[in-house]
């Protein structure tokens, strides 16, 4: 049984090739650049999403199919390509990385791009899975300079909070589906345990760092024009209405949710503030 990856060279993707790895999966990773560093034992395929020759290519002799598409201005037409492309061949599965509350999200552009993707996942008669995590902890690993050098927590997570989660769970949780045939039709929302907001989440870094950290609230305009320095314009602004989505839909787990990952993984789902405290010993 052989998984095409997609995406397996990102932050959350190279996880889910350790945990393939550790169940000993037949893996191949699409790469877009001859040369990228890839996991020792992998076998790699040259391809790229916008280029429906190489991917086809590259399922050649494939049975399953791990699709995380990376965010983009053309991220619908990236993944539609890779999916019609699985449905041409016949695929056995289909596990497609989405996002948790997307119906819910239809004005956020990439948010918009998966929830399409959902619609023609679901239509068609290709066995699928579909998670849904929700925003990953380890995105505040980047926050260092932030929290070290101006004692300001800069995610405007609000006052309500969200449901953040591991990205080590999200990748634990798709190998599991990956490599069993007992998840097909089954869409699965992967929330952390605990609701962070941003008072919340100060004052776990004021603890553990020994200094006062301040949330810096949620002035979604400034934040925009935070994010644009590090951003093209177009992301900054994706992000932004994905932050101001969170502040006026909420983004906590639903009912059930935390009890489904936990059977899922056979483990309770990590805690932000036991990621914080082993980030905190890092930058030490």
């Amino acid at each position: 049984m052989k998984i095409l990856v997609i995406g397996g060279t990102g932050k959350v993707g190279a996880e889910v090739v350790k945990e393939l790895q550790k169940r000993k999966a037949d893996i191949r990773l699409l790469v877009r650049k001859d040369g990228t560093p890839t996991p020792r034992g992998a076998e790699v395929a040259s391809g790229d999403l916008l280029d429906p020759v190489s991917v086809e290519k590259a399922m050649h002799g494939v049975d399953k199919l791990y699709l995380l598409n990376a965010v983009s201005p053309d991220e619908l037409t990236q993944g539609l390509i890779a999916y019609d492309l699985a449905k041409k061949l016949r695929l056995k599965h289909i596990v497609y990385h989405s996002v948790f509350r997307v119906e819910h999200f239809k004005d956020v552009p990439h948010f918009a791009s998966k929830l399409a993707m959902e619609s023609a996942i679901r239509e068609f008669e290709v066995p699928f899975t579909i998670i849904r995590p929700n925003y990953f902890i380890q995105n505040d690993a980047t926050l260092k300079d932030a929290l070290l050098k101006t004692g300001i927590y800069p995610a405007p997570l609000g006052n309500a909070g969200i449901s953040v989660v591991d990205i080590r769970d999200i990748a634990e949780a798709t190998a599991i589906v990956l490599t069993s045939d007992e998840h097909d039709g089954n869409t699965y929302n992967l929330n952390g345990p605990e609701a962070l907001s941003g008072p919340i989440a100060a004052s776990i870094w004021s603890k553990l760092l020994g200094k006062e950290i301040r949330y810096a609230g949620h002035d979604m305009d400034a934040f925009e024009e935070q994010m644009r320095n590090s951003a093209p314009s177009w992301s900054a602004f994706d992000i932004r209405m994905m932050f101001q989505g969170y502040l006026e839909r909420g983004f906590v787990a639903e009912t059930g949710d935390v009890e489904k990952l936990t059977k899922l993984l056979g483990h309770a789902p990590r805690r932000y503030e036991d990621f914080a405290a082993e980030t905190a010993a890092l930058w030490k």
